[in-house]
């Protein structure tokens, strides 16, 4: 069984592995099949350490200077089976990200998110990272994905969604055989 000391000692050997580059390190502490689901993967989840190391791989190209760290203490599961650590990562996009093939904008991004982990035998065997999407493709290629509150762009957005709404509510009803 992990407990709460080890589960600690392991985030941060995963997390030191990681700014170190050391990916065998890295994948030598994550179970044969772990699953990373990461929103900033292409087509998640990885699935197997393989997996995990081409997504890592990945991201160390794109982004040489990529540094992790936690913003606050870490919460570990009474059981120490799980726990979740706040981060913050930096990093600037100078190199491809391949795949998919993004080409590197060299800006700067600044991202707080949240790791989740779940151990099994002493290893992780489970990580989802969240963060706020659309606050990383406003950094990385500088587009406003968000719109501003209250502004036209805002207000256009409710309109295309309630119509596409509307749409979907009449196709359904269409498909039942009855009146939107």
């Amino acid at each position: 069984m992990t407990t709460s000391i080890a589960a600690r000692k392991q985030f941060h050997a995963l997390l030191n592995a990681w700014n170190a580059r050391d990916l065998d390190l890295f994948c030598a502490q994550l179970t044969p099949d772990i699953q990373w689901h990461d929103l900033g993967m292409p087509h998640p989840p990885a699935i197997g350490r393989d997996a995990v190391r081409s997504f890592s791989a990945s991201i160390l190209r794109a982004f040489p200077d990529f540094t992790y760290e936690l913003r606050e203490s870490l919460c570990v599961a009474e059981d120490g089976l799980s726990c979740v650590g706040p981060f913050r990562l930096r990093a600037t996009f100078t190199g491809y990200f391949d795949p998919p093939g993004f080409a590197p904008t060299g800006r700067r991004v600044d991202i707080d998110g949240l790791d989740y982990l779940q151990f099994r035998d002493g290893l992780v065997s489970r990580i989802e990272t969240r963060f706020d999407p659309l606050d990383l493709a406003q950094q990385l290629f500088g587009l406003e994905v968000r719109a501003p509150a209250g502004s036209w762009r805002e207000r256009l957005g409710v309109r295309v969604q309630r119509t596409h709404a509307w749409w979907l509510r009449r196709a359904d009803a269409a498909a039942r055989g009855t009146a939107a």
